[in-house]
């Protein structure tokens, strides 16, 4: 069987999901698709990335807790660089600038407020093995 994996959809653990909510639309530009009205879950999306963001007392039976890691894959570095930019203009809390790494990721980091960490990433190593290839 070729079975073809759709995009992940990472589950984010949040102490205040009112606030989460929130932050995730006024800092990260993030789109609240339902869980304004409670229910201990949240769906968000920016284009094709979806996540949720759940409380504690959503996640009491799996007992998952933050911090969490999640990487986000742009296209060039000049996206990382624009996204860099827009998110240090809305205030979000950056972790670290923009850099090309030695192993070949053009990154930045960004937290939310439970200390959950966005590593927002372009693979130039990738692209240049390919074009020399």
């Amino acid at each position: 069987m070729n079975l073809e994996f759709p995009g992940a959809v990472p589950e984010i653990p949040v102490s205040d999901l009112k606030k989460a909510i929130a932050y995730y639309e006024s800092n990260l530009g993030f789109s609240i698709d339902w869980g304004r009205e409670g229910g201990n879950i949240a769906g968000i999306s920016k284009g094709h990335c979806r996540m949720f963001l759940t409380d504690a007392a959503f996640r009491a039976h799996y007992r998952n807790a933050s911090p969490v890691l999640v990487w986000l894959n742009l296209d060039s570095k000049e996206q990382v660089n624009e996204l860099f930019e827009l998110w240090s203009a809305s205030q979000a809390k950056i972790v670290s600038p923009p850099a090309s790494k030695p192993w070949g990721l053009h990154e930045f980091t960004v937290a939310d407020l439970d200390g959950n960490l966005f590593r927002v990433f372009y693979d130039f190593s990738t692209t240049e093995r390919e074009r020399d290839a």
